[in-house]
Formats: C-alpha cells, sequence, structure tokens
C-alpha cells in the first residue's frame, strides 16, 4: 500500500510524547514526510480545527486523507509500510503477533503508565511513595511477564517492534524523570530491583535513535516541571 510517492504531513508536537510515537514509525521506517508544528499551549486555530475537530497531535494526513489518534496513524503506518516492525496482518502470525503487541501496550499504558500521572499532583512523600508502590507492582504483575523472551526487543527481536513504536516515547521520558527529583528517587531502583525484565528491556529502548530522534531530554525535564507547577497551582483554586 505504502508508496515512495505518497505524500505525508504529520501534523505534530515534539513535547508531546503521543505525537512521539508518529516519529518513531517515520524515522523506524525511513518515510519522509513534511511536518507541521502545533503550538499546543495556545488555543488551536480553526485551520487545524479543520483538520483534526478534536484539536490533538498528531494527525497525519496521507495523500490528503486525515488520519488522527497516535496508535492509529502508528498502526497505518506499519500496515502501509510493511516491515520488521510487524508481520503481515493476514498471515496467522501476524495476527498473533497484533494480539500481543496489542495487550503489552495496553497493560503498560493503563497499568503502569497511566498511574505515574498521578505523581504530578501528588502531596508529599508519603503520598508519593505510595504511588510508586501501586505502579510497580502493576508493572511487575502486568509487564514484566510480557518482556519474558525479550531479546533484546519485544517477543525475542533483534530490532525495533510495533510494541516499542507505542511504548518508547514514555520510557525514554520515565528514564529522563527518574534522574530528577520530578519523580522519587526510589522509582528506578524499584523497577530494577522487581521488574528486571522490563529494566533491561526499557534501558535498549530509550537509547534507540529511532526513539531519540525528535527526544530533548531538557526540554521535557523542563516543560514536565512548568506543568507541574500549573496543575498544582491550579489544584489549589
Amino acid at each position: 500500500m505504502g508508496s515512495t510517492d505518497a505524500k505525508l504531513t504529520l501534523y505534530t508536537n515534539h513535547r508531546c510524547p503521543w505525537a512521539h510515537r508518529a516519529h518513531i514509525i517515520l524515522e523506524e521506517l525511513k518515510v519522509p514526510f513534511e511536518e507541521v508544528i502545533i503550538d499546543l499551549d495556545t488555543p488551536r486555530t480553526p485551520e487545524y480545527l479543520k483538520i483534526n475537530p478534536r484539536g490533538l497531535v498528531p494527525a497525519l494526513s496521507y495523500n490528503g486523507e486525515i488520519i488522527i489518534e497516535s496508535a492509529i496513524v502508528a498502526n497505518f503506518l506499519a500496515d502501509a509500510y510493511p516491515s520488521h516492525l510487524l508481520p503481515p496482518s493476514n498471515t496467522p502470525e501476524g495476527a498473533l503477533r497484533r494480539a500481543r503487541v496489542a495487550l503489552f501496550v495496553d497493560a503498560f499504558i493503563s497499568k503502569f503508565n497511566s498511574q505515574l500521572f498521578a505523581l504530578y499532583t501528588a502531596e508529599g512523600e508519603a503520598a508519593r511513595a505510595e504511588i510508586v508502590d501501586k505502579a510497580v507492582a502493576a508493572l511487575v504483575k502486568e509487564v514484566e511477564p510480557l518482556l519474558a523472551d525479550a531479546s533484546p526487543y519485544f517477543g525475542g527481536s533483534d530490532k525495533l517492534t510495533q510494541a516499542e513504536v507505542l511504548t518508547g516515547s514514555f520510557v525514554v521520558r520515565h528514564k529522563s524523570l527518574s534522574k530528577t527529583d520530578l519523580y522519587p528517587s526510589n522509582l528506578w531502583p524499584s523497577i530494577v530491583e522487581k521488574a528486571p525484565n522490563f529494566a533491561k528491556w526499557a534501558e535498549v529502548v530509550a537509547v534507540h535513535p529511532s526513539v531519540t530522534s525528535i527526544f530533548k531530554e531538557q526540554e521535557i525535564i523542563d516543560g514536565t516541571r512548568a506543568r507541574i507547577a500549573k496543575l498544582k497551582a491550579q489544584k489549589q483554586q
């Protein structure tokens, strides 16, 4: 389906981890595209709302057809440009791999990743410690077993897969924020101790060139710090 003649335009913002997913797969596939940066700090323009009425990023224009929502964009690109990321969907192997990837991504996002967002507004070390304990417990239960055969990537692959495309933007952020006071100092050591499969996998994912291609660590740290301050100020109003 994918064609080197296809015209792709990605509407994005480099600070957004959801939009980052699209950058990871486009970089990994080496598909040329045009980029339009959407300012997320101001109301969306009428022009962009015509492209994506939800006002979110990413949005992908593929020969004029608009595709929205990060996972849908990434999965479309994986199917449009067959590669090592996923086997063809019309084979039993491909169907099974998609099911396994979907389960892994759901476990990572809904059981672990979502819990860490609570750190942004938690008050006091006791509350932060409780969030870490719950998040790590969920990681151990839901995600760690699914990485038992990682070698070093999901499912025993020696190359990046769709599982990393859909989680890598969050992994690299968690690794970076764990080096700051924005996350409790015991978070990453606890992960290393209790979820060694995940820890080894995350170390590799966080430095992969396709994951780091647009990632500017200090900008993300500074932006997260500003976001936390804003959320806490709103909470006090």
